[in-house]
């Protein structure tokens, strides 16, 4: 699956819908976000199973503001409903890879149990 452009009114809904999804919270203006831009397109066809969203934080401020997002490029992975990864900056392709394998293996009703 290539990646898809998130607005904000669709958030919710693509969170809900999709088992795993990675969010790129970018700006144009931002060059570590255009370099970026490639890697996480080249990982999204890799990963079919998982949904790629990209936000441009101008056009969604709000999102990106209750996402509590500070810089650009920030990635973030919701796993089953929950932010299990949020890093800001560029990443390169084996460490995209690598959050990619560990966000996949993360049980997240493991976790909650462990929390309560």
């Amino acid at each position: 699956m290539a990646t898809q452009t998130i607005e904000q009114e669709k958030f919710n809904d693509i969170i809900s819908n999709n088992n795993i999804v990675l969010v790129d919270f970018w700006a144009t203006w931002c060059p570590p976000c255009r370099a970026f831009g490639p890697v996480y397109e080249k990982a999204s066809e890799r990963n079919e199973d998982i949904y790629f969203g990209k936000v441009d934080i101008d056009h969604n401020q709000d999102l990106a503001q209750a996402a509590q997002i500070q810089a650009v490029p920030t990635l973030m992975a919701i796993k089953n409903g929950t932010v299990v990864f949020q890093h800001a900056g560029a990443l390169t392709a084996s460490q995209l890879d690598s959050v990619i394998e560990q966000v996949r293996n993360i049980d997240v009703d493991a976790e909650a149990e462990t929390e309560a």
